[in-house]
């Protein structure tokens, strides 16, 4: 059986230049090369990035769901690739055979759908909200889990032809949640692999503006997509709760709540709930669609 033909996605604004340019470089090292890597402009033209990638600019911002839905769709299109890996554009492949380990991967094992990267920061530290499971102590323990990180993870296009592309409405947070929830009910394996490295700087995830309001609209949506219906006051009920605890700016809480409501009054998307087996299987592996 031929191994599987790796694509490339990255998204950029166009406002890190040499993160970018560090990042194709260690692209373009890998021992294994890509078939194609699409670098997609998010109200950017590209026109100062010297790449041979393919690069589609758009004239607005679709957020990082949406601009990569743009790469994905190219590559789906193209049936030029078996397996998509995307990247952070601030994000830098440290190692150069990352490529021939997911290949590796997905060809040992059809039923996989996603392998997640271990995000490291440049001294090679792992933040616990970086590791995709409950019990983050050790970030050196792989295996099959529940979640992935979008900085640095890898698709099977098979399974993206099953359970669709990413949810361009959200914009930015819980897209992933959305995305690996869909997979697993789909029956396919999330992989959480530490091997597979990808540098990232330690930044906070609330550093942007909208952090708070689409963090919880977007649980919402995610919670009346997803969850069988038993499940969804539980799952906001549990959301509120930690976020009362561990929110301490007021500005942030009037956000947060804002998007909350937000995300009742508005339409979601199509609902499709997972299957209560799905339930069990998240269940078993650590982490229950509640949390």
């Amino acid at each position: 059986m031929p191994l599987p033909r790796i694509g490339v996605v990255i998204v950029t604004m166009g406002n890190r230049p040499r993160e970018l340019e560090a990042l194709l470089a260690s692209v373009e090292k890998q021992d294994v090369p890509a078939t194609r890597v699409v670098l997609v402009g998010n109200a950017t033209p590209l026109t100062d990035v010297m790449t041979d990638a393919t690069k589609i600019p758009l004239e607005e911002n679709l957020g990082c769901p949406g601009g990569r839905n743009v790469g994905l769709e190219f590559l789906r299109d193209s049936g030029e690739v078996d397996v998509v890996v995307e990247l952070d554009d601030d994000g830098l492949l440290i190692a150069d055979d990352v490529f021939r380990t997911v290949q590796r991967l997905f060809a040992e094992d059809p039923e996989l759908g996603i392998v997640g990267f271990r995000v490291a920061d440049e001294h090679g530290h792992t933040e616990r909200r970086w590791i995709p499971r409950l019990r983050a102590d050790d970030p050196m323990r792989g295996g099959e889990v529940t979640a992935f990180l979008g900085g640095g993870h890898a698709f099977s296009m098979p399974m993206l032809r099953q359970t669709g592309l990413w949810p361009g409405e959200f914009f930015f947070t819980h897209e992933e949640s959305d995305l690996a929830w869909r997979a697993l009910d789909a029956g396919w394996k999330i992989v959480y692999e530490p091997e597979l490295v990808l540098q990232h700087p330690r930044t906070s995830p609330a550093r942007h503006a909208v952090y708070y309001r689409n963090t919880a609209r977007n649980r919402v949506w995610l919670a009346r997509r997803r969850l069988p219906v038993p499940l969804i006051p539980v799952y906001l009920g549990v959301w509120i709760l930690i976020t009362l605890l561990r929110t301490r700016e007021a500005a942030g809480l009037k956000a947060w709540w804002g998007g909350f409501f937000e995300g009742v009054r508005t339409p979601c998307g199509p609902r499709k709930a997972m299957r209560w087996s799905t339930v069990r299987r998240m269940t078993r592996l650590g982490r229950p669609p509640i949390l």
